[in-house]
């Protein structure tokens, strides 16, 4: 198979991750919520979201995570060289918190599954939103293929985070009006 079939191979897994990624934490957010419910609506909310849970993340997430990085270490084969620069270094190591992000999900989505939840609907949209931090480091890094560049770039993510939290404060505001 041809590097350009394996490189849009590996960008459409990591696509799909990512989607898997966003939804799960957003599906942890509604199952937490529906456990606050009164047992009527507990009693039917709850086994319906974790049965999606459960497809997103078996269906979905887990085998694109896993497609991802194998797909990701066949495209490095053809770029070894790669390997020798700094911006894939640092590309990698998010990459590592990206995989450390997923198991973390991996985590939550056992303990609501299991009726618990340690985490309050609010910490988990901020938990959110780390994923979103992580792929802006990625696709800056692997398109601009420079570390010089992440210095711009991690000035960049520290003022999305901020104005993240921002978002996820209005909309509680906002929220709790309604």
């Amino acid at each position: 198979m041809g590097f350009e079939y394996i490189k849009a191979l590996h960008i459409i897994f990591v696509v799909t991750w990512f989607a898997g990624l966003f939804y799960i934490v957003r599906l942890f957010i509604y199952q937490t919520e529906a456990m606050e419910r009164p047992e009527a609506e507990r009693a039917i909310l709850k086994p319906q979201l974790d049965l999606m849970a459960s497809r997103l993340w078996y269906i979905i997430t887990w085998p694109s995570a896993v497609l991802t990085l194998i797909f990701g270490f066949w495209v490095l084969t053809y770029r070894m060289g790669y390997l020798q620069l700094g911006f894939m270094h640092a590309k990698l190591g998010f990459v590592a918190l990206l995989y450390g992000y997923h198991i973390g999900c991996h985590i939550l989505f056992k303990e609501i599954k299991k009726g618990r939840t340690r985490w309050t609907s609010t910490q988990l949209r901020i938990w959110n939103e780390a994923s979103t931090l992580l792929l802006f480091a990625i696709v800056f890094l692997i398109v601009l293929k420079s570390t010089v560049s992440m210095l711009w770039g991690i000035v960049s993510l520290v003022g999305l985070g901020v104005t993240l939290m921002l978002g996820i404060r209005i909309y509680k505001k906002f929220r709790n009006r309604a």
